[in-house]
């Protein structure tokens, strides 16, 4: 039975744990969920680097990689260095071209430098790093979502996100993106599915719509 299985590995987004998984639930006859987790980078740790000692807590062979947000970008980081059956990326992007402008402006001004990440424990602002929204009306939620909170980690994360501009294309990559995600806005992402009045933590907060949908992407 548990040869038959389709495998998925899910990675949070920036800062985030696992949990936010919590309420995406597949048929149990034809698939096995599988939570990856942030772990702190080496100092100087490329992305590339990361990707492959990400890649081996995939355990199975032909899996599907889910990653959302700056999870997407990792996983589709780590599809160069290992075989997987699909990637699907949520609320993310697939080339620098998708960033948007005020990404692309910290880039070459470097400015995210300047960004008080030594706060890391005001879930608060955190919360606007990670999610693109203020936590004010569901503090407790971030709380318990937002838990990746070392400062090397954090610093490096953003830098990987301004500067992200990967080298190749991910051969039938899926993306999957909401109407209204302010981090990330679909205005600029060239191919998706689009998932009307999602924003930005619609893997939470839509997980209804991923749980109907997810089953026949994966299989597609």
């Amino acid at each position: 039975m548990e040869d038959s299985l389709v495998h998925v590995y899910l990675m949070p987004g920036m800062a985030a744990n696992p949990s936010i998984f919590k309420s995406i639930k597949l048929p149990g006859n034809k698939f096995k969920i599988h939570w990856l987790e942030w772990f702190v980078p080496n100092k100087g740790m490329s992305l590339k680097a990361y990707a492959i000692k990400m890649c081996t807590m995939v355990k199975h062979p032909k899996s599907v990689l889910l990653g959302v947000s700056f999870g997407g970008m990792l996983v589709q980081e780590m599809a160069l260095h290992k075989n997987f059956r699909k990637i699907i990326i949520v609320s993310s992007v697939k080339s620098r071209a998708e960033l948007p402008k005020k990404m692309l402006f910290a880039k070459y001004t470097r400015v995210h430098k300047l960004l008080p990440t030594g706060l890391v424990n005001n879930v608060e602002l955190l919360a606007k790093y990670a999610f693109g929204e203020t936590a004010t009306k569901r503090l407790a939620l971030y709380e318990e979502y937002l838990s990746v909170r070392d400062k090397r980690y954090i610093d490096w994360a953003i830098d990987q996100i301004i500067n992200f501009n990967p080298k190749k294309e991910v051969k039938g990559l899926i993306h999957i993106q909401g109407e209204k995600d302010p981090v990330f806005p679909i205005k600029n992402i060239k191919k998706c599915i689009s998932v009307k009045n999602g924003t930005h933590t619609m893997i939470i907060h839509r997980a209804k719509w991923f749980n109907e949908q997810l089953p026949t992407i994966i299989l597609e």
